[in-house]
């Protein structure tokens, strides 16, 4: 793995220090925050915990909202990408690519699904529930980009074709990180109920 950038190890705790994230491979460190561009969300603070309901833990779960502030002027579109920095390998896992976002100050709702998703990790064009074994924390992470051009991927493209498209269009980034640990411990006391 290749080691992460410092201009951005500022910006993430050490938990979120993936090489592999979109932004360590898209962004870089004039387009960070780039005239105050910024990405919130209403549903939990940076670093906060996600609440079940954007998990596998609670059934109907969706995925979060989010907020963003005016991009930089000559923003054609915004895309949104969300990656599990605790994944091991070269590539975090991703839970979510959206593009053809308006180049403005706007934001999606709970539970929103946009025109134009693409495959998340497990190949499915959709919020991908975080779903996590044992018990671990993982950390997300949330990321914004303003591009200087409309792109013409249509919904369904892939990590791999999302990024070729923004390769050099990148003009402005931002992120946002949340952790989430998972509970098994529920079905352990079912078991022992029934002694």
């Amino acid at each position: 793995m290749s080691s992460f950038p410092d201009w951005l190890a500022s910006a993430l705790p050490p938990a979120a220090r993936h090489s592999g994230l979109a932004i360590a491979k898209l962004g870089d460190a004039r387009g960070l925050g780039r005239g105050g561009f910024a990405l919130s969300s209403p549903a939990f603070a940076a670093g906060e915990e996600l609440d079940p309901c954007f998990t596998a833990d609670e059934e109907d779960a969706v995925a979060p909202p989010l907020e963003w502030t005016a991009p930089p002027p000559g923003t054609q579109e915004l895309v949104i990408i969300v990656e599990d920095a605790t994944t091991e390998g070269d590539a975090p896992l991703c839970h979510w690519l959206v593009w053809g976002l308006p180049g403005q100050k706007g934001k999606l709702l709970e539970g929103e699904v946009p025109q134009r998703v693409g495959k998340n990790g497990r190949g499915n064009s959709e919020w991908l529930l975080l779903d996590l074994p044992g018990g671990e924390p993982h950390t997300y992470v949330f990321q914004m980009f303003a591009l200087d051009l409309p792109l013409t991927l249509m919904p369904g493209a892939t990590r791999e074709e999302l990024f070729a498209e923004m390769e050099g269009h990148v003009t402005a980034s931002a992120v946002l990180t949340a952790t989430y640990t998972s509970s098994d411990e529920e079905e352990e006391w079912d078991e022992e109920d029934d002694d």
